[in-house]
């Protein structure tokens, strides 16, 4: 059962799909307490959601990976369809490996541990919102692990630059585009002409999406 949505007067406007009751709520309290944030309304399932948010608009939806239903993993593109300005957030366990990766290829802009601390969900969700791709620094070094061990799927077709193929790994690791360029000793706006640079290249539209395409094709790693 959806709850009611939480007037929040300019603030970033939040959603939840979670099945479990207590994370559900515990989150959309906190959200709505947080500065320049608001929970529009939560939902235990896919299904529910779909049906509910055309009438309770989000900026940004938290989607659980794993849900009973249609999964997370496999609904982003349905909601990509629906609402494409709205941006998803998949939260996650850290043996969700596989669904995370599905997420990925089908358009998420972000995964995040379930047991992100308050303070950086938040910021995450500011991060997505504003156009960033924030991935909690296990999932990134999950990615990579993964990756490495399976080896490339397929040969490389495409030429990144060296500075581009430093870039991806940095993010892959987790870092920012700030961070980032302090450890390339660039400006973050000479990183972020190399991520357009390699968003034409690898045909993606999220950082997260650049470092998987890159790691499967065996551009970095």
């Amino acid at each position: 059962m959806s709850h009611p949505p939480l007037t929040g007067g300019g603030a970033i406007r939040v959603a939840i799909v979670e099945d479990d009751l207590l994370l559900r709520e515990g989150l959309m309290r906190m959200i709505h307490d947080a500065e320049g944030l608001c929970c529009r309304a939560g939902f235990s399932t896919v299904e529910e959601a779909l049906a509910a948010l055309p009438h309770s608009e989000a900026d940004v939806l938290l989607l659980d990976i794993g849900l009973p239903g249609i999964a997370g993993s496999e609904a982003v593109p349905l909601f990509r369809q629906a609402h494409p300005a709205m941006v998803i957030m998949m939260l996650t366990v850290f043996s969700d490996r596989s669904r995370v990766f599905a997420s990925i290829c089908n358009g998420a802009s972000g995964y995040l541990l379930k047991s992100t601390p308050p303070a950086q969900l938040f910021d995450a969700i500011r991060a997505a919102h504003s156009g960033g791709s924030p991935l909690s620094p296990e999932i990134a070094r999950g990615m990579v692990d993964v990756f490495q061990n399976t080896g490339s799927s397929h040969p490389p077709t495409v030429s990144l630059t060296g500075q581009e193929q430093q870039l991806l790994l940095l993010l892959a690791q987790g870092h920012s585009y700030e961070a980032s360029a302090r450890k390339m000793n660039v400006s973050v706006n000479t990183v972020r002409n190399y991520v357009r640079s390699v968003y034409e290249k690898l045909h993606v539209h999220s950082k997260s999406a650049a470092v998987s395409t890159a790691l499967r094709r065996g551009l970095i790693g």
